[in-house]
């Protein structure tokens, strides 16, 4: 063996021990081995399954640090994926709430006494203060299912229509809609054809 081929072989063993070395690199394991399956003369190699890709939304989240790991009682709050685990997943891996209602997945109760019952109303609003993006529809019927009227009005939303002037900045800081939205109901962020689903003459087109 020459020189030259010596000295990419050297070259080479950093790399292999990164991903060999250590448990705290089973990724990079899994991937290098995969990348060289053993196989039999003359048999075809067969790639290995691609992993379904966690969605952006749900990457975020895992990355985020909303507990200090210093605190002692860490471990005794419920592990998030073990809490939802029954629960049907919208496209971006959360919760759907809706379906979940809908399937009796969930039976919210209507208040604290066994005799409450719920207000419930089967109104859309349509909002076209949108710009070149579609309409949104606001359903109050998905919304008064669990929700009492006093959860919106008078704060943050005055119950008479077209008195609350609403942007998506202030949705995306926690106000208005994001005082639910970003917070237990569906991201906003991703799921923009929840809420602006109602298409506009020459605006943009709605997701097919």
């Amino acid at each position: 063996m020459n020189r030259g081929a010596w000295r990419r072989i050297l070259l080479a063993l950093p790399t292999l021990a990164g991903f060999c070395v250590g448990a705290t690199q089973p990724a990079q394991q899994l991937a290098f081995f995969r990348a060289v399956p053993q196989v039999n003369k003359g048999e075809e190699r067969t790639p290995s399954p691609p992993h379904a890709p966690e969605h952006t939304a749900r990457q975020s989240l895992e990355k985020s640090d909303f507990y200090d790991p210093k605190n002692p009682d860490l471990k005794q709050l419920q592990n998030y994926d073990e809490a939802v685990a029954k629960l049907p997943v919208d496209a971006n891996g959360f919760p759907d709430w809706m379906r979940a209602l809908r399937d009796s997945t969930i039976q919210p109760r209507a208040g604290l006494q066994p005799n409450a019952t719920m207000n419930i109303l089967d109104l859309d609003v349509i909002m076209k203060n949108t710009k070149e993006m579609p309409f949104v529809r606001f359903p109050h019927y998905a919304h008064t299912l669990w929700l009492d009227c006093s959860n919106c009005h008078p704060v943050p939303f005055d119950a008479k229509s077209g008195s609350t002037s609403i942007t998506m900045a202030d949705v995306f800081r926690g106000k208005y809609c994001g005082m639910c939205h970003d917070r237990v109901a569906f991201i906003t962020f991703f799921s923009c054809q929840r809420c602006h689903s109602v298409p506009q003459p020459g605006g943009i087109a709605l997701p097919q």
